[in-house]
């Protein structure tokens, strides 16, 4: 497998890890309060993890390329999720955009912790 299908196949898997978990937690908050108090901090974390797990899955890339995919993963689990909690009547429209660009943001972060983050010898 070449560098861009792994990094390919790194920006799906961490999307889709992201959104489960985006999912799951507005679903979640929309029957416990106590989870939906938590929408911002938990939907940045998990942006966050999403971000670092797609640069610790991708093959040999960039400090750069590694912040745009967790961006990227980030910032659509983010904005699935947001949108599922919008239709469910939990958050505002105006949330698709901010936290969309919020978690967007985490997931760069998360994709450069992943990024220079030392590796096992394993997976040097």
């Amino acid at each position: 497998m070449d560098n861009r299908q792994s990094s390919t196949r790194a920006l799906v898997n961490a999307t889709l890890l992201g959104t489960v978990l985006q999912v799951a937690m507005v679903v979640g908050g929309h029957f416990i309060a106590g989870i939906a108090n938590l929408f911002a901090v938990m939907g940045m974390t998990i942006s966050l993890v999403a971000g670092l797990v797609y640069a610790r899955a991708a093959r040999r890339t960039t400090r750069g390329s590694s912040a745009l995919g967790g961006a990227i993963a980030g910032g659509l689990c983010a904005l699935i999720g947001i949108f599922v909690s919008f239709m469910l009547g939990d958050v505002p429209a105006t949330l698709l955009a901010l936290g969309t660009l919020s978690s967007t943001v985490t997931g760069a972060i998360g994709g450069l912790v992943g990024h220079v983050a030392p590796r096992s010898p394993a997976r040097a």
